[in-house]
């Protein structure tokens, strides 16, 4: 770190990052999956459906899929598996201990995406905050591996506000910046989110894609040129069952359900949608508000990236009319609902042609519920 850097206590986002996995599932192969499974557990149950002991299982399709949520494919970290009838789970090696984890790694991926990005050295980062749904074991924490793969000094913790966990990540670091505490910090949010997704439920078998991104939150005193000034942030939770995941540490102490559906992703999405969306849109006008910024005159919204018809309903409450591709880019329909980095994926993605001056929102929401915004106005 430069000794005659004189921080000003303003945070301000430097630079991001992205790793993508090679591999991506259409909505045609998930649902030829789908379909093959429904209809080989229907055959073998043939004599229980008929008595009314057993539920039929539906078949899916390409046109659900898409009117229910927008997404036409995702990326995964392993294809095959998730794509056989008699799997349809991820298959990854497992490490040794003395190997980089694979969330460890495609955090680092993403991380020096974003460290390339600013011209910045590992040396001159303070902190590794890894931010995520899904983290890979309990400790030691992923952000500590990380910290130690890159070579950054300091300290680094992990922390988990589901789909939230970014833009909760995000105000963490502004925080410390805030304080003095750091000067520069990443936030790394990796998920490998087809790990906990139940692709044998017809409901959710199609939400949930793979990736990993980066912030680099930092002093704007040793910010490159072109960068965002974070000109507020504002953090929100209110308790649902409607998104739940019971898998845990207790699992075993009942070993009779420790495989039950509950302990991979279940959702009310109905209720969900219900919900969240006056929540998260009355949350973004107030917060503008408080800022002395009228959400009509926003540029983008980059919002979390699970629902294409909660994007639309949230934009236009913000923005006063039906939002366009480019106010409101979606990056659902490649990528799916990455938890904690869709909203940073839509980001990384659609910010360079924003001109300096222009005003812009990322905005996640999802279990908790959890909802965050982070107000941001470009630089340079």
């Amino acid at each position: 770190m430069r000794a005659d850097i004189v921080p000003t206590g303003r945070p301000v986002i430097s630079a991001t990052g992205l790793f993508t996995p090679a591999e991506s599932i259409t909505n045609e192969e998930l649902v030829a999956s789908f379909n093959l499974y429904v209809e080989r557990f229907n055959a073998e149950h043939a004599t229980g459906i008929a008595a009314g002991e057993v539920e039929a299982l539906q078949p899916s399709s390409v046109e659900f899929i898409e009117k229910a949520s927008g997404i036409k494919a995702r990326h995964v970290m392993t294809k095959a598996a998730v794509l056989d009838p008699a799997i349809m789970a991820p298959r990854l090696d497992e490490r040794g201990d003395d190997e980089l984890s694979i969330l460890a790694e495609i955090g680092v991926a993403a991380a020096r995406d974003a460290l390339a990005r600013a011209g910045r050295d590992p040396g001159d980062v303070d902190a590794v905050l890894c931010a995520a749904s899904n983290m890979q074991r309990p400790y030691p924490a992923m952000a500590i591996e990380i910290q130690q793969a890159l070579g950054i000094n300091g300290f680094a913790f992990d922390m988990n506000v589901a789909c939230s966990s970014a833009t909760f990540g995000i105000q963490t670091a502004a925080d410390y910046i805030r304080a003095g505490n750091a000067r520069s910090v990443l936030v790394v949010s990796p998920e490998i989110t087809s790990g906990h997704l139940n692709w044998r439920d017809r409901d959710s078998h199609f939400i949930f894609g793979d990736g990993a991104t980066a912030v680099l939150v930092e002093d704007a005193a040793m910010a490159p040129a072109v960068h965002w000034d974070i000109l507020g942030t504002r953090l929100k939770t209110v308790f649902s069952n409607n998104i739940r995941n019971n898998f845990g540490y207790l699992n075993r102490a009942h070993p009779e359900t420790a495989d039950a559906p509950d302990k991979l992703f279940v959702q009310e999405g109905r209720k969900v949608f219900k919900e969240v969306v006056p929540m998260v849109a009355q949350m973004i006008v107030e917060e503008a508000e408080r800022l002395a910024l009228d959400p009509q005159d926003l540029r983008r919204l980059w919002l979390h990236q699970a629902n294409a018809g909660m994007n639309r309903l949230i934009a236009q409450r913000v923005l006063g009319h039906e939002a366009s591709e480019d106010e409101s880019p979606t990056v659902l329909d490649t990528y799916g609902n990455t938890s904690s980095a869709g909203s940073i994926i839509a980001f990384h993605l659609h910010c360079e042609d924003l001109q300096s001056g222009d005003t812009g929102l990322i905005c996640s929401f999802g279990a908790g519920y959890s909802a965050g915004t982070v107000f941001l106005r470009k630089a340079g």
